[in-house]
């Protein structure tokens, strides 16, 4: 392609997002509309779906605080968001972009990195609806952790910052270019040291040092034992249970033919090559595993695999995929399996996947279709403490997150409009720091109105586990 049509390319995009502008100026995405809504009624249609006995430690968990509130109330956020004017810009949403669905993770190359790590709502749609839920998870968790009012404003617009000037130095660079810009974790750190206090720099440290030892053979000793010569997965109800206990009068083998039948419908779904690591495992048992805080209901499984020898373990997980919670709220693609929906808005978003990443579905044992998206269930897995960091750390880290979800946004949408749009100067950083002081308030009422609710006897709450 000659310069000049490239320049073309460029221009015209551009010139798309500056028209978007007037029509959507940066102080009304600052809007919060007014509504109505039961926050408790939202979230318990999402109940319909979910395991029964575990509803009290999903709830339980959200009770806690309101940044454990907003971490569940993904759907909440969804349903508020339709309500108020978009950008009309497009590109791959994590759906959940909230300060601990961002983390390290190992690469295929065994390095470190760090970027978006939660998928279940990924969706296309408006570029900022990701930005706000990021920048309100700021708010939200910096008040948990009573940093003052202009602490609270100065990180908020620091993350909308970090994202905008990513996508406006995106904007300059080329397709290749964009697609492999990644954040390496060990050298992020290294870079920073300076900048951060004495008590971030340990934790961050440590967080690189934590994650470099979750591993299949680390969650081997923690979830497995040997039991009469043969390895099991030890049970620890409710949180961890072996499927033959979950299924107690299902005939054993039968369902692991089953099992072993969904493995061979999820292989497919793996790249070739990919393939052929996979095939020198061996499936031994699954377990559910309860996860998360707005997973929490959702069935989640573990699948221990064996390979050369005892010692040699690959730990899957399973994850049951509904549609995304923004799906109701835009115009967007249907999915033939919703673990699809997962594994493809992972591949566009991140600059590295797991290698065992694919999707499967099948009908249960209740007759009902349920879809799956599959990964490792630890592959350097890392994510930060957010309720514990200090107000150094976490301007840092808000940074990092808004720079790493602009690396996620050029490589699924229009860098050159986004950009165009953002403009050089800070009023949409404003904006969005303006919209997550209103949404911080209304979390904090909802939260309230949770409380209550289980006071009342409304919603099953247990002792958060």
């Amino acid at each position: 392609m000659s310069d000049v049509a490239e320049s073309s390319i460029r221009t015209d995009r551009a010139d798309r997002g500056a028209a978007a502008r007037p029509h959507v100026p940066f102080e009304a995405l600052a809007d919060l509309a007014e509504s109505a809504r039961d926050p408790v009624e939202i979230l318990k249609r999402q109940d319909l779906q979910r395991i029964p006995e575990l509803l009290p430690i999903r709830y339980g968990r959200m009770a806690a605080t309101p940044f454990a509130f907003y971490r569940g109330a993904a759907a909440l956020m969804a349903d508020d968001l339709s309500r108020t004017p978009n950008s009309g810009l497009r590109t791959q949403l994590c759906g959940d972009a909230h300060l601990s669905n961002f983390g390290i993770f190992a690469t295929p190359e065994r390095r470190l990195a760090f970027d978006v790590n939660d998928f279940d709502e990924t969706y296309p749609g408006p570029f900022e609806w990701d930005v706000k839920r990021l920048v309100a998870s700021v708010e939200v968790a910096a008040r948990g952790l009573s940093f003052g009012g202009k602490r609270r404003h100065r990180i908020a617009m620091a993350c909308a910052a970090a994202y905008r000037e990513t996508m406006r130095e995106q904007a300059r660079r080329g397709n290749l270019a964009v697609w492999y810009s990644h954040v390496e974790a060990e050298q992020e750190l290294a870079d920073l040291r300076e900048t951060l206090d004495a008590a971030s720099r340990r934790s961050s440290q440590k967080l690189v040092e934590k994650s470099r030892r979750r591993d299949s053979l680390q969650a081997l000793g923690k979830l497995t034992t040997v039991t009469e010569g043969r390895r099991r997965i030890v049970s620890r109800p409710p949180l961890l249970v072996p499927i033959e206990e979950v299924f107690e009068t299902a005939d054993a083998r039968s369902l692991y033919r089953e099992l072993s039948q969904r493995l061979v419908e999820y292989r497919a779904t793996l790249r070739p090559d990919h393939r052929v690591p996979f095939d020198r495992y061996s499936f031994v048992q699954a377990a559910r595993k309860v996860v998360g805080v707005g997973s929490v209901g959702t069935r989640s499984w573990i699948l221990l695999l064996l390979g050369a020898d005892d010692g040699d373990p690959l730990f899957l997980q399973a994850k049951e995929a509904g549609p995304a919670v923004l799906a109701p709220c835009l115009d967007g693609p249907e999915y033939p399996n919703e673990g699809q929906r997962v594994v493809e808005g992972q591949r566009i978003m991140q600059a590295a996947s797991d290698i065992f990443l694919g999707w499967q579905q099948g009908v249960g044992y209740d007759g009902v279709r349920r879809d799956y998206y599959v990964r490792q269930l630890r592959d350097a897995k890392g994510s930060a403490t957010v309720e514990t960091m200090t107000p150094t750390g976490m301007e840092q880290y808000a940074r990092l997150c808004g720079r790493v979800l602009g690396y996620a946004h050029a490589r699924g949408g229009d860098r050159f409009a986004i950009a165009e749009y953002l403009g050089p100067g800070t009023g949409f950083d404003e904006a969005m720091a303006g919209f997550a002081r209103a949404y911080a308030d209304r979390t904090e009422r909802d939260h309230a109105v949770l409380t209550a609710a289980a006071e009342e006897g409304r919603i099953p709450v247990g002792t958060p586990m």
